[in-house]
């Protein structure tokens, strides 16, 4: 084992890196990535031209991006009729670990909630089918989405494989006692760059309450770096930034941190 290998301790659970502002230097981001210890980041797709875009990433470097394929709430008024359709094809490429982007948004004005619910469900249930875990977008829309997720992983057989791991909450944002309760069915929480800042004492919260064995590091490239970086593009690399902020909470190195999330992430999609 080389001593490359062995400080090789992170992964990024959320990261958007087949959008336009990785265009330019993506072979350097991705090395940087690899430098900074990251052994695999998961892509999740907004709908199913970006899981397709995604796909051919994963492609290219299979043991090192994954793909989750979904249709993001704030994209279900101006879904292709097709897509839910093709979610199904989409899922069972290699390399696709999770369905989502997918949830409940009602910051902005894109979609009505029936218009989002409408997509939502039919993803739970191709989740259900295909035994992929959920990669969980909600933005105050907890009150809905909190039952929804809670009756869907009720609904699931003892056996079913997603029973215990049903998915992760993606830069989760409400009720602690929500979080609690889908915490104590098996839900994972993503946490970002929002946790290094000032203002990120919520954040800050989650992660002291929640079991460690539940929590998940992600970046959200290009969006929400870390400190010190806000303001600037995001990426996978500054996932040690991240780390060493929950070590901080934890008590442990940036290290420890990322062995112990890099296996949660094992765990709860499948990767090995």
């Amino acid at each position: 084992m080389t001593d490359k290998n062995k400080q090789t301790a992170f992964c990024d659970t959320h990261c958007h890196l087949d959008m336009p502002a990785f265009s330019e230097d993506f072979d350097a981001m991705r090395q940087r990535a690899v430098a900074a210890g990251l052994e695999f980041v998961i892509i999740p797709a907004l709908d199913c031209k970006t899981a397709k875009n995604a796909l051919k990433l994963a492609n290219l470097k299979p043991d090192f991006f994954y793909i989750s394929v979904g249709i993001h709430p704030t994209y279900s008024a101006e879904v292709d009729p097709d897509c839910l359709s093709q979610l199904a094809a989409l899922a069972a490429q290699p390399g696709v670990v999770a369905i989502g982007e997918l949830g409940l948004d009602y910051y902005w004005d894109y979609a009505t909630p029936d218009q989002q619910k409408a997509v939502l469900l039919p993803q739970l249930e191709l989740a259900r089918e295909n035994n992929l875990p959920l990669v969980i977008h909600n933005r105050d829309a907890a009150e809905d989405l909190g039952p929804i997720l809670l009756n869907w992983q009720a609904s699931l057989p003892a056996d079913h494989p997603l029973k215990a791991r049903p998915g992760v909450m993606h830069s989760y944002t409400g009720p602690q006692e929500l979080a609690r309760d889908l915490a104590e069915v098996g839900f994972y929480f993503g946490i970002g760059g929002p946790v290094t800042y000032k203002n990120g004492k919520d954040k800050q919260a989650l992660v002291a309450m929640l079991p460690r064995e539940r929590i998940l590091l992600e970046t959200d490239s290009p969006y929400l770096p870390p400190h010190p970086h806000r303001g600037k593009r995001n990426e996978p690399a500054f996932i040690p930034l991240i780390a060493a902020k929950v070590g901080e909470i934890w008590g442990v190195s940036a290290e420890e941190v990322g062995r112990i999330t890099t296996a949660n992430a094992k765990r709860l999609f499948g990767i090995s």
